[in-house]
């Protein structure tokens, strides 16, 4: 499923229109990602919980011509689902 049919869903559930639906996704979307990053995370229960991990520098070599890069520390966003979420799968 994509945002559009996530947009659809939410629209069928709370019959709204379809812009309100789309302003209640962006809304949600807006809320998390301001949740990272200010807490590092943020946990909706029976849902799951999205984390910010870091990554560490490393060093790689390119398949095609053996040579070592460097790829330098980054930040990532991860996801852990609730076991409520799971049993439902």
């Amino acid at each position: 499923m994509n945002k559009a049919g996530l947009v659809e869903e939410v629209r069928k559930i709370l019959g709204c229109t379809r812009s309100q639906a789309q302003k209640g996704v962006a809304a949600v979307v807006e809320a998390i990602a301001r949740g990272l990053k200010r807490d590092k995370s943020v946990q909706i229960m029976g849902f799951g919980r999205f984390m910010v991990r870091r990554r560490k520098k490393r060093t790689l070599k390119n398949p095609k011509t053996g040579e070592k890069i460097t790829v330098k520390a980054w930040k990532t966003v991860t996801f852990r689902p609730a076991k409520a979420l799971k049993e439902r799968m």
